[in-house]
């Protein structure tokens, strides 16, 4: 938050008197309301700010059936919101673990799935000082570095998802102290009290202790949460400069990446990841996937990310997004030149001399998936269509899923790479595939 505007704030408000710029004017809010007291206090206070501010409130709440109060909080937050006039989206999610996941994770995954469909400009939360400091604690005990300890920042714009913490400076025993002066009234949440869980773990066991000891070690926290941002701006600043100076294309330059410190290596290849979109890798991961780069290990290697890899050959380092491709996808009558969407990138119909015979797109053309030993007609022969893949500097993990282009049962051409010579034309058509 560079830019802010400030208000008088009314006796006995909790809220920051510096609201984001990106709410200034006519805006619409939406609280993430789980009918605790944190929440209930928020929306409490938004209520109250509504008339003076001029913007829209709503609420949401996320059921997420894993408790037997689940529905009696539902109906708490929908009686409070017909009382305090906020319209009220009650979205229910299945929370399913799998794997390794923690249920606290999975839960939050799809909470924050729910608060990505909110039309509202920003989706309000309830954390406070507390919340922040048990946060930062745990990413330094899971060994976290800038970024994860500032995980928590009051605002936050992640793609069309815009997050506000405006309680941040406020801690657990205030929010408690207005919600009895206010009357306000609340739902208690027993897994709250269940220390198996880390964060609860700390709260009742670990923090009582820093309290008594430390009496100020919240604001102490808050403020390394806050240098980590700052550190970790600069780290993203520096890594978006190197990306841009390393990028060839759609990939990446080995060489180029390995003319920057290891550090700055590191830092790269995780903010190309975040800006990919498809997740972080583990240090470990990263680790090992940054020491063979420079140890050049001959022949492809790779980083798994959700859903995509990053696979270094001849040099450069390319995305590979995790497609399947369906045994057959028949295709309609084609054009020239056109761009056709199909499962897992778009062929691309151009004209070439030499080329295909035109007729042929009327109809009859279909992509298929590899079956292994196919065989293209070419001017000295046959040759395998792994050859034809190879010689073209197709990545090894594109071409087995690399589509072919048949004409009935006849293979006809691997699109991009080449095309069968015995119907060539002279003023033809040639498909180009463009992988997702």
């Amino acid at each position: 938050m560079d830019a802010t505007r400030k208000r008088p704030r009314k006796a006995g408000s909790l809220l920051p008197d510096h609201w984001p710029d990106e709410l200034s004017g006519q805006c619409r809010l939406e609280v993430g309301l789980s009918g605790g007291v944190d929440s209930m206090v928020l929306l409490h206070l938004l209520v109250a700010a509504r008339k003076e501010r001029g913007f829209e409130l709503c609420a949401v709440h996320v059921h997420h059936g894993l408790s037997a109060e689940a529905d009696a909080w539902v109906a708490h937050c929908a009686r409070v919101c017909e009382a305090w006039q906020v319209p009220l989206r009650v979205r229910r999610v299945a929370v399913r673990v799998e794997g390794g996941q923690s249920l606290e994770a999975v839960a939050r995954r799809e909470r924050y799935r729910v608060y990505r469909e909110s039309t509202a400009d920003a989706v309000v939360l309830a954390h406070h000082q507390d919340d922040l400091a048990e946060t930062v604690l745990l990413q330094l005990l899971r060994g976290g570095g800038a970024r994860a300890l500032a995980a928590m920042p009051a605002w936050r714009q992640d793609g069309a998802l815009a997050l506000w913490r405006p309680l941040l400076a406020r801690t657990r025993d205030e929010l408690l102290a207005y919600a009895r002066e206010h009357g306000i009234g609340w739902v208690d949440d027993d897994s709250n009290l269940d220390t198996r869980w880390r964060r609860n773990l700390l709260r009742h066991r670990v923090m009582p202790g820093l309290a008594a000891a430390l009496p100020h070690y919240r604001a102490h926290l808050a403020r390394s949460a806050q240098l980590a941002a700052d550190a970790a701006a600069v780290l993203d600043e520096v890594a978006a400069a190197d990306l841009a100076a390393c990028l060839a294309g759609d990939a990446l330059s080995r060489d180029g990446l390995l003319a920057l410190s290891p550090p700055r290596q590191r830092e790269l290849l995780r903010h190309w990841c975040a800006t990919l979109g498809f997740g972080l890798p583990t240090p470990a991961a990263l680790e090992s996937f940054r020491g063979a780069l420079v140890a050049g290990h001959a022949g492809a290697v790779a980083l798994e990310l959700a859903g995509a890899s990053l696979v270094h050959y001849r040099g450069r380092i390319h995305l590979v997004r995790e497609r399947v491709l369906p045994a057959c996808q028949p295709l309609p009558a084609l054009a020239c030149p056109q761009l056709l969407r199909c499962e897992a990138g778009r062929l691309s119909i151009e004209p070439a001399s030499p080329g295909l015979p035109m007729a042929w797109l009327a109809g009859g053309l279909s992509l298929r998936a590899r079956a292994g030993g196919e065989r293209l007609a070419q001017r000295a022969g046959t040759r395998t269509v792994k050859q034809l893949l190879q010689e073209a500097g197709v990545l090894p993990r594109l071409r087995e899923r690399w589509p072919l282009l048949y004409r009935g049962e006849a293979l006809v051409a691997v699109p991009g790479v080449a095309f069968t010579q015995e119907d060539r034309v002279e003023a033809g058509w040639r498909p180009v595939w463009l992988p997702d």
